[in-house]
């Protein structure tokens, strides 16, 4: 049996559902008997979801990098809990962009600044508009990489944001414990969506959506502080950042050359 149908949560907030990871965690979650809030930038793709997955899918349409749609879909969110009596469980907080500095000598500011904003202060937006608005008991979970536990090339700007959400997760889950809301980090390795279709290069122990959408919705359900996965990807990153650095950056210069890389999350 899932272990997720054991949770007394009944209503969970993903961003990012219209695709991916995000889709699959809201179908899971429709699937379970979940109110799911989904959230996304597509309307239509959205729309999709619902007429799939009726009757219990509510889609909220807004960009996380635009602090007043944030700001406008929390008070939307607001008045649906009141009307319907209900609360906010679960907030998932999936959605995010990747894209790569080709030159770090010529840096791109900008793209920079575009990931950042996007993957972590966008993250700000929707903790603002949405995390008042949990009750006691509840949960987030943050969606960061396995990226984030050795640094690539060209990932610059990609892997900084995502560090980022490492710390704001930890330091969110020393805050938020006396209010007995959890935090998770969420880390995946080598998903395969529709952006992982057009890498041209293999991709390591590489794992379906459903199956990350169960890994995670577990991890979840049991109070993790990091869910990772699949592990012996992630262990293995991990057992590499305890190498001297001249060793893991070897085996990086070896196994990246020539081939670009690409965000093992999305």
């Amino acid at each position: 049996m899932d272990a997720v149908k054991s949770m007394k949560i009944n209503t969970v907030l993903i961003t990012g559902a219209s695709s991916g990871i995000g889709l699959q965690l809201a179908k899971d979650y429709l699937a379970l008997g979940w109110h799911v809030i989904a959230c996304g930038r597509s309307q239509e793709r959205l729309e999709a979801l619902a007429l799939n997955d009726l009757p219990d899918v509510t889609l909220l349409i807004f960009d996380i990098s635009q602090r007043d749609q944030v700001q406008q879909a929390g008070q939307d969110l607001a008045e649906l809990l009141t009307r319907t009596d209900s609360q906010l469980d679960l907030l998932i907080l999936n959605a995010g962009s990747c894209e790569y500095i080709d030159d770090a000598k010529a840096f791109d500011d900008l793209l920079f600044e575009r990931i950042v904003h996007t993957n972590l202060i966008a993250m700000g937006y929707c903790l603002g508009a949405f995390l008042p608005l949990m009750p006691r008991g509840s949960h987030i979970g943050l969606m960061s990489s396995s990226a984030i536990y050795l640094p690539f090339p060209r990932a610059e700007a990609y892997g900084a944001s995502k560090a980022g959400v490492q710390y704001l997760a930890s330091s969110l889950a020393l805050d938020l414990a006396k209010n007995d809301i959890g935090v998770s980090l969420i880390c995946p390795g080598f998903v395969a969506t529709p952006l992982t279709a057009k890498n041209d290069f293999s991709m390591p122990m590489q794992v379906s959506v459903q199956t990350a959408s169960k890994a995670i919705r577990e991890g979840l359900n049991a109070g993790r502080r990091e869910i990772h996965f699949p592990r012996r990807f992630t262990y293995l990153l991990k057992l590499m950042s305890f190498l001297p650095a001249i060793v893991w950056q070897k085996v990086i210069a070896n196994d990246t050359q020539a081939k670009p890389f690409k965000d093992p999350s999305l």
